[in-house]
């Protein structure tokens, strides 16, 4: 119900008076069964446009670090992200994946929405990156089709390290759906997976023009940081 309260009155009329968002491709998401909606990730803001569009309700798997945070604004921002479904994924550790794909086929096996940035993270420079192969691991396992996604503007809008998001235009667009059969009983084998996640991503790269990275981005980011770090010769 806190779901559908913020799409149709609080947060879902703010965010369109906000980005006023120019849908594309809308009807190629399925009107019902199971589906996942692979998308880009530029900003915050992409968890609430997307389901703000979409007539269907979709559950995405969030960093676990949105329901542990200290304080009384952690314990604010962890039921927020409960009462809208998002499901917690610990990123961290060598289960973290397996965890992350069991907890996805759940919200498939049910019937439902699944929304999931392959990249694994947001871009922290507006590039597309390499996306990791728990993606197409579901959608062989459950056989689903998958739906890519472009969010266009959202960086613009609201770029890493910026609370308040600029008022500004977007537009969100839907490809046509991508169905995997005949990789059926081979999601255990990693060349199919990451050709399988290849063909999303490169899906989602036709739809929002973006620069492309043959590069995870957690790598990306992680060696800038650590160049930052460095001390100075």
């Amino acid at each position: 119900m806190f779901y559908y309260l913020l799409k149709y009155v609080l947060l879902g009329p703010l965010l369109r008076l906000l980005f006023r968002p120019r849908i594309e491709g809308l009807d190629h998401v399925p009107p019902d069964g199971p589906a996942i909606i692979a998308g880009n990730h530029l900003s915050f803001s992409d968890h609430f446009l997307m389901p703000a569009v979409l007539k269907r309700r979709i559950t995405f798997l969030a960093k676990a670090e949105y329901f542990t945070g200290p304080g009384v604004k952690g314990r604010l921002t962890a039921a927020f992200f409960r009462g809208i479904g998002q499901i917690p994924v610990d990123r961290s550790g060598k289960g973290a994946a397996r965890a992350a794909i069991r907890e996805g086929l759940g919200v498939l096996r049910r019937g439902e929405l699944l929304g999931i940035y392959p990249e694994g993270t947001r871009s922290h420079d507006g590039r597309l990156y390499k996306g990791k192969v728990g993606v197409a691991v579901m959608a062989l396992k459950a056989q689903v089709p998958v739906v890519p996604c472009a969010m266009i503007g959202t960086f613009e809008a609201q770029p890493p390290g910026r609370k308040i998001p600029h008022a500004r235009p977007v537009t969100i667009r839907f490809g046509k759906p991508l169905e995997f059969s005949r990789f059926a009983g081979l999601e255990n084998e990693k060349t199919v997976l990451r050709a399988v996640t290849d063909e999303i991503m490169y899906a989602i790269l036709t739809l929002s023009e973006q620069e492309y990275v043959d590069q995870y981005a957690a790598v990306v980011k992680e060696e800038a940081a650590r160049r930052f770090r460095m001390p100075l010769s």
